[in-house]
């Protein structure tokens, strides 16, 4: 056993290190925890002496959630048990180091493995109290440090340097703590982000707020025992976001273009196969990743947007005659590289013509659009870059999508058949991006924020239902199991019973649990939804 808690058996035999039990006993002034205190219990007629560590060890499993993997070691000084056996030094837990780091030890030993603990409303002045959370719990997901006195960055480096760290640490709560405060208080809030973030690579949530992350997709994840590098985050961009930006050419021959290729893509493909070069090319690629900011405001699965939630990826991913073409994902080799590039004007359009029906509002509301176009050079022919981002409403579920599509143009040649049918110009290009549903203020004019709207003055981007019983039974939850399901809750429009059980079957992941969601809620019945 670890030389800092001396957790001896009373069992013991003599010539042992330091001696036998009765040694340790009689050297009674080694530690707190580290000595034997008589506790006479009543049995009937026996009097059994409990050595303090079995005290510890029960007060852990009265503590102890095996289903959801939760031990609860708040409020540890205000505990009747611990009081009327008392087990903690008069300066309380915020004093109690070792016999922390005695709980810690014992929770190692519980089964299944502990992800989720609180250390709330302990009071605790110093990580030091921390430093041993890694070395027996390394497999923590879920931390809540809620209402102590941690006041320094060298609190926090007990649980963040390289000896210390929570390597799988992905919630934080450090919400009512000096430093934190401190932070908010001088309007430094960023740096307080991003220096948390900066300690746990790993973190998704810092006191009930999502983090967001910038980043570009990636391949799924190696099974190997490579260790991940950290993604940048932050909260704006330092530039700003301007207006479409059109150079170098007259603004009329974009607006003619799309206004009049999105209506014959929505309602007669065909109809494009004049426009596309003879050697033109086309593909299209599906992200099925929610972006951030949508996953925060909640758009997919809100009462505001019933319809997202009839959405399928099945005819995006393996429909066009190949299937998407997102390079990054793509599996299959060369060969799938090459059926997923359609070259000429009539594999375009029939590849085209297999994807999902699509109705783009070109001529409602302008802002729900971003265009941006510039002149480029191909050896002595001039050319075009148009890319447009929007949305656009997918039938027949009516639900929105996003996309990113990029053109790139040349005038189209005396005689040819776009001439002839009155087009300006010819595609000789054509890239589409199909993606979750973001808001078009992604493109407002001004800063640039990573995620949408201001932060609240809870601090947190999580609100819980206004329906009166899911409030009651969440405020019944501890933390940070409350925070979990407030963001199901918000994230999948599940209700509370649902949510809980997609929590309890991933193992109180977040990131898994909607991953499920999302494979599985086509099959739920409708009672499973607010």
């Amino acid at each position: 056993m670890d030389r800092d808690t001396r957790m001896r058996d009373v069992s013991d035999k003599p010539g042992g290190r330091k001696g036998s039990a009765a040694k340790t006993i009689q050297h009674k002034n080694r530690g707190p925890l580290g000595r034997l205190r008589r506790n006479a219990v009543s049995n009937g007629d026996v009097v059994v002496e409990r050595k303090v560590v079995d005290l510890w060890r029960e007060f852990v499993h009265r503590r102890w959630n095996p289903e959801h993997k939760f031990l609860n070691l708040e409020r540890i000084a205000e505990d009747e048990f611990v009081r009327q056996h008392r087990l903690l030094p008069g300066s309380g837990a915020s004093g109690a180091g070792k016999e922390i780091a005695v709980l810690f030890k014992l929770a190692s030993m519980l089964q299944p493995k502990v992800e989720t603990i609180s250390l709330a409303h302990n009071g605790l002045t110093s990580g030091s109290s921390l430093s041993r959370l890694s070395h027996y719990l390394p497999g923590v997901v879920n931390l809540s440090l809620q209402d102590n006195k941690l006041s320094t960055w060298r609190d926090i480096d007990y649980i963040s340097s390289k000896r210390g760290r929570l390597q799988q640490l992905r919630e934080l709560i450090m919400v009512e703590n000096p430093l934190r405060d401190m932070e908010y208080s001088n309007n430094r809030i960023d740096r307080y982000k991003s220096e948390m973030v900066r300690r746990f690579p790993s973190l998704d949530i810092l006191d009930m707020e999502a983090i967001p992350k910038i980043g570009f997709d990636a391949p799924a994840a190696s099974t190997s025992a490579v260790a991940s590098t950290s993604q940048a985050t932050a909260t704006t961009f330092p530039a700003e976001m301007g207006l479409s930006f059109i150079t170098g050419v007259d603004s009329s021959v974009v607006s003619n273009f799309l206004v009049r290729f999105f209506p014959l893509f929505d309602n007669q493909r065909a109809g494009l196969l004049d426009v596309y070069h003879p050697n033109a090319t086309f593909s299209f690629s599906s992200n099925t990743t929610i972006p951030a900011r949508a996953r925060i405001e909640g758009y997919h699965y809100s009462k505001e947007m019933p319809n997202q939630r009839k959405l399928e990826w099945t005819p995006w991913l393996t429909g066009g005659h190949g299937g998407s073409r997102n390079l990054n994902r793509m599996g299959g080799g060369i060969d799938k590289m090459t059926k997923t590039l359609h070259v000429g004007s009539e594999a375009a359009v029939k590849a085209m013509a297999d994807l999902p029906i699509t109705k783009h509002d070109i001529t409602g509301s302008p802002e729900k659009f971003c265009v941006d176009a510039w002149p480029v050079q191909a050896g002595d022919s001039p050319q075009l870059f148009v890319t447009i981002h929007g949305q656009f409403t997918e039938e027949p579920s009516l639900g929105i999508r996003s996309f990113d599509r990029s053109f790139i143009l040349a005038p189209a040649p005396e005689g040819s058949r776009a001439r002839q049918t009155g087009w300006d110009v010819v595609i000789l290009s054509d890239q589409l991006t199909v993606r979750a549903y973001s808001n078009h203020e992604a493109w407002t004019p001004g800063p640039m924020r990573v995620q949408a709207g201001e932060p609240m003055a809870s601090g947190s981007s999580l609100q819980p239902p206004a329906n009166p019983q899911i409030q009651v039974a969440l405020s019944a939850m501890p933390e940070p199991q409350r925070s979990l399901v407030m963001e199901v809750l918000t994230r999948t429009g599940l209700n509370l019973e649902y949510a809980v059980q997609c929590l309890e079957s991933n193992a109180w992941d977040v990131g898994r649990a909607i991953a499920n969601f999302e494979q599985v809620k086509g099959t739920l019945p409708r009672d499973a939804f607010l």
